[in-house]
């Protein structure tokens, strides 16, 4: 296949992702939404109730601000994107 079919299906995955995601945001309308760490957090207690963290983290037990943690992770996507972006720029100019 040559690289532009191959663009095209690449396409076709991501909007085809995206509408199903919107299709089950919507059918879950009003649920709650809870991150990975609060998950592992209540898996962990049940294993083990006693257990207590052996580092808390590079801030410590401060409890950072909603801003600075949006920051981080747009920092984190930016980062992300940047590093795909250099891949993807790279093998279009090869080709």
């Amino acid at each position: 296949m040559s690289n532009s079919k191959w663009i095209y299906i690449g396409g076709f995955a991501v909007i085809a992702i995206m509408c199903l995601a919107a299709l089950a945001y919507g059918a879950t309308q009003g649920a709650e939404f809870g991150g990975a760490d609060d998950g592992a957090e209540g898996v962990v207690e049940d294993v083990d109730p006693g257990y207590e963290p052996w580092w808390s983290g590079i801030f410590g037990d401060y409890e950072l601000p909603g801003e600075t943690e949006s920051l981080l992770f747009a920092l984190q996507a930016a980062i992300g994107a940047i590093i795909i972006g250099y891949f993807i720029g790279r093998t279009v100019k090869r080709a």
